[in-house]
Parts: C-alpha cells; sequence; structure tokens
C-alpha cells in the first residue's frame, strides 16, 4: 500500500462541486487549471468521478436543493479525503447567508479541511489551497496506515487455532 501512496501524493484528483453559486469561483478554478496559472504542474487532474476523487472542492452555498447532493458525493469519496471549501458563500453563506433556500455553510453538513477566502477567491489563493490540501491529504495517509497490535493469546479449540481472544481489546500506537 506504501507504493501506491507515494503516487497519491504526487497526482491528486480533484471534485469540483458548484453547490449552487453565482459562478464566480468556478471561473477562477477553471482559471487556476488553465495554462497561465498551471495548476496540473503539482499533478492536479479535475474528475467527475467522486470514487475517483482525493480532494472535494465546493464552491457556492449550499442551498436545500443540493445539501443532499452534497453529503452523497462527500460519502462516495473514499479514504483519506480533503474537503476545500472555497469562497465565503461556500464558507458561510456569503450575500445569500439568510436566505429562505440557502443554508449557512458547508461545515454543518461535511467537515472542511481548507477554507479559501474571497469573493471570487483568487486563482493564487486555490492553488495555495490545494498544496495546503495536499500536505493534509499526506498526512491523512501516514494516519490511515498506521499498524495497530492485536493484544492477547492465540488458544486452540480442539486442534484448530483460536484467535477470538486476540480481538476483545484493540490498542493503537
Amino acid at each position: 500500500m506504501k507504493f501506491f501512496t507515494s503516487f497519491r501524493k504526487k497526482s491528486p484528483w480533484i471534485l469540483h462541486y458548484n453547490a449552487g453559486s453565482c459562478n464566480g469561483c468556478d471561473i477562477e478554478i477553471l482559471a487556476a487549471l488553465g495554462p497561465k496559472f498551471d495548476l496540473e504542474r503539482f499533478g492536479v487532474i479535475n474528475t467527475g468521478n467522486p470514487k475517483q476523487s482525493d480532494i472535494f472542492l465546493v464552491t457556492g452555498p449550499v442551498t436545500y436543493r443540493s445539501r443532499e447532493r452534497l453529503v452523497e458525493l462527500y460519502s462516495q469519496i473514499p479514504e483519506p479525503k480533503v474537503v476545500i471549501a472555497v469562497g465565503s458563500c461556500t464558507t458561510t453563506g456569503g450575500v445569500f447567508r439568510g436566505m429562505y433556500n440557502v443554508e449557512d455553510g458547508i461545515d454543518q453538513y461535511i467537515p472542511v479541511d481548507v477554507y479559501v477566502p474571497g469573493c471570487a477567491s483568487t486563482p493564487q489563493l486555490i492553488i495555495d489551497a490545494i498544496v495546503k490540501a495536499l500536505e493534509i491529504l499526506e498526512n491523512k495517509s501516514k494516519e490511515i496506515e498506521k499498524p495497530f497490535k492485536l493484544f492477547g493469546s492465540v488458544e486452540t479449540i480442539g486442534n484448530k487455532l483460536s484467535r477470538l481472544n486476540m480481538a476483545k481489546r484493540v490498542k493503537h500506537d
């Protein structure tokens, strides 16, 4: 497994989801992926499949219609995953805060690792957030890979080995 984690750090896949924004942050994300800012130099690939993604990039305020889809997409992304909230609408609701069809922020529904301020956020801030997300993704990968030891004795019941006592107490290093 360690063989593949070195490649995950070098080529993270991003799932971009618009939760109902004005598309200002979406345009800036596309500018960051373009040739001027060249986000792909970090190996970043924008994908449409949540099951192959490592980073969940969300823009826009969470509306009542989009919140279930947001949580569903988050649950489909395999661990370890990092969530980036781009723009003030995503973090707090922005100018849409307090409207009848808008929730305040995505952190009420899914845990957010990196917040990108601004309306609309600049490509430089988005690139900085993705670089920070790569560090968080590496740390989360290391946490998942930590081995754990089973304590207890191996017994024989009849002529067969029984590991029932080993599984009773699990202790993490």
